[in-house]
């Protein structure tokens, strides 16, 4: 269903924004292929919510990046942002 509990419209676009980039960077990823995720990952939504995604990344790249080099569940990332309820 991919609705995750939390503040329904930016909790769910952190969570699938995060679910593509995880997908993107691949197993055990550096920081370079986590920035080029991060990129990709935001250009995937389309233009409205690929703006939104744009923002969250700029704001939390060091949190996106550690989250997801450290294995952390999109949900997980994005409740550490205070983005979702955990």
């Amino acid at each position: 269903d991919g609705v995750a509990p939390g503040k329904g419209f930016k909790c769910s676009l952190c969570t699938k924004a995060l679910k593509k980039m995880q997908a993107l960077a691949g197993d055990d990823p550096d920081e370079a292929a986590v920035a080029a995720a991060m990129q990709k990952g935001c250009r995937a939504l389309g233009r409205r919510a690929g703006k939104l995604c744009q923002r969250l990344v700029n704001k939390y790249a060091d949190q996106i990046t550690e989250g997801l080099q450290n294995g952390d569940t999109p949900q997980d990332i994005c409740a550490a942002m205070g983005i979702c309820r955990s």
